[in-house]
């Protein structure tokens, strides 16, 4: 990073000695890899893949050819209003410290807990994804049975193998999600390609049919409902899928010109996502050779569909790349997960708080909380995979509010971004900077936005997440008034600052920061 001068990192830490906190982490990380965080963890070769049904077995080719984009618009909202605060402050756990500084102590508090259970669960959600796909894909070759021993070895094992490069530092890391930038768009490419020449026919107006495939139509995957609801549904896909962009905020203290790139890479992340997944999709449902027939298979439509049309020894070489992009996905919300719960540590908000908070002198990584957040995540899957509540598990209703919850998250900072614009409490920008008209016009829509997808996602089957997200929410509050209303300080705000000086010093000369 030769542009990277010795003015360029006084600024940097400059501004994150302004908020409080020491330069305890190391700055490797470039612009693009700081965008490359957040588009690995979005990883169309993921939730674009291994959630296809919601579309296929939804409204058909329409839920792709005019849902995608939508979806996407919805999520790039909350993107570009994220974006402008993290500009001002560029900080690890953001949400959390914006949560904080826009609104009051509970605010902060509140979108950290909401965010940190977004991400375990997400990371959980990821990495089961990954095994069924390899499942899929080469379960036969290994003798493979879905069990809940093997799910959860599985997990498990690819789970450790990602907390031990991200212990092992941001430099190796930074590296390897750069690769997944890269791996992700050729594989995008390469897939699209594939689905054209093998497509039997171009029907490009499948793309703008809406067809109610909910109920047996559609292998069960909704529930029998009108085709209003089945196309609203169908949102799910493009809403589940381009998310996980608070990384490149996770990342702030360890990227070069954080108060820049940050809010570069949220965007551009959501941006370049939104155009080669939609590209991609659209070129999958060309190639499908029957709607009807795709629909029935529910979520097998990829695999039933790459088995028909596509050249076996062509298909296991896409495989591959993917089962490779959705490791590296996990990989990148790893880091995620680690820095909140860090950044979530170092102002005491968690139990076990000054162990979570450390850095390891030798990798400038906080290990435990890299380590702590990956069994977290092992667990959740665990646990509730062997909990079933109604006739579903109790893992695929918990999942259900993932993204919920870290809609949730962005929508609190954005909330009262809007609220604190022009005032005392925010009244100096980033160099990123909307305006104040764009800002709040973007923040109002992210917000309606925020309505529709919850709306959405607590559909049947998903009606589950409606009760679990308000009893989460009442439960939060409860803790709040009883005990940490009283013990949390929240991060250090006006005269706690200066006072930290001495704090920053000794936390840095322990690390070794110049």
């Amino acid at each position: 990073m030769s542009d990277y001068s010795d003015l360029d990192k006084k600024q940097d830490m400059h501004v994150l000695h302004s908020m409080g906190y020491a330069q305890e982490l190391e700055r490797r990380m470039s612009s693009f890899s700081n965008f490359a965080i957040s588009f690995s963890i979005i990883c169309i070769m993921s939730g674009g893949i291994n959630s296809l049904a919601q579309a296929t077995s939804g409204a058909g080719g329409i839920a792709i050819g005019i849902g995608w984009p939508l979806g996407c618009i919805m999520s790039g909202f909350f993107a570009l209003a994220l974006a402008q605060i993290s500009s001002a402050y560029p900080t690890a756990g953001g949400l959390y410290h914006w949560g904080s500084i826009l609104g009051n102590r509970f605010t902060g508090w509140l979108s950290a807990w909401l965010n940190l259970l977004g991400l375990i669960t997400v990371l959980g959600a990821i990495n089961v994804g990954t095994y069924y796909f390899f499942f899929g894909a080469f379960g036969t070759y290994f003798g493979m049975e879905d069990t809940l021993l093997v799910r959860v070895g599985f997990v498990a094992a690819i789970t450790a193998l990602m907390a031990l490069i991200n212990h092992m530092g941001i430099g190796l890391t930074a590296k390897l999600t750069d690769m997944s930038g890269y791996l992700i768009l050729t594989a995008a490419i390469a897939l699209t390609i594939i689905c054209l020449v093998s497509a039997s026919s171009y029907e490009f107006s499948r793309l703008f049919t809406l067809t109610n495939y909910s109920g047996e139509a559609g292998g069960n995957v909704w529930p029998a409902v009108s085709s209003g609801w089945v196309f609203a549904l169908g949102l799910l896909l493009p809403i589940y899928t381009i998310t996980g962009y608070d990384a490149s905020a996770h990342t702030s203290e360890e990227t070069v010109k954080a108060q820049i790139s940050v809010p570069r890479g949220m965007v551009s992340s959501v941006l370049w996502a939104s155009i080669f997944g939609y590209i991609m999709l659209c070129a999958f449902v060309i190639m499908i050779p029957n709607m009807d027939d795709a629909a029935k298979q529910g979520w097998n439509v990829f695999f039933w569909a790459m088995d028909t049309q596509v050249n076996p020894t062509i298909k296991t070489i896409l495989y591959v790349a993917i089962v490779i992009s959705q490791f590296l996905c996990g990989l990148a919300t790893v880091t995620s997960v680690s820095r909140m719960i860090f950044a979530f540590s170092r102002d005491k908000g968690l139990p076990g708080s000054s162990v979570l908070a450390k850095v390891s002198p030798k990798f400038r990584t906080p290990v435990a909380a890299i380590w702590t957040g990956s069994i977290l995540s092992v667990l959740f899957v665990w646990g509730t995979s062997e909990i079933t509540i109604g006739e579903a598990s109790a893992y695929a209703i918990v999942v259900s509010c993932t993204v919920i919850f870290l809609f949730l998250s962005f929508a609190v900072p954005i909330f009262l971004g809007l609220r604190a614009h022009g005032t005392p409490k925010w009244n100096k920008m980033g160099p990123w900077d909307l305006g104040p008209t764009k800002f709040k016009i973007v923040s109002v829509l992210a917000l309606v936005s925020m309505v529709v997808m919850f709306v959405i996602g607590i559909q049947p089957p998903n009606d589950w997440a409606l009760y679990i997200t308000v009893g989460f929410l009442v439960l939060t509050g409860i803790v709040w008034i009883a005990f940490e209303n009283k013990r949390f300080k929240g991060p250090p705000i006006g005269e706690e600052v200066a006072r930290r000086a001495s704090e920053i010093a000794a936390a840095e000369k322990a690390v070794g920061q110049i």
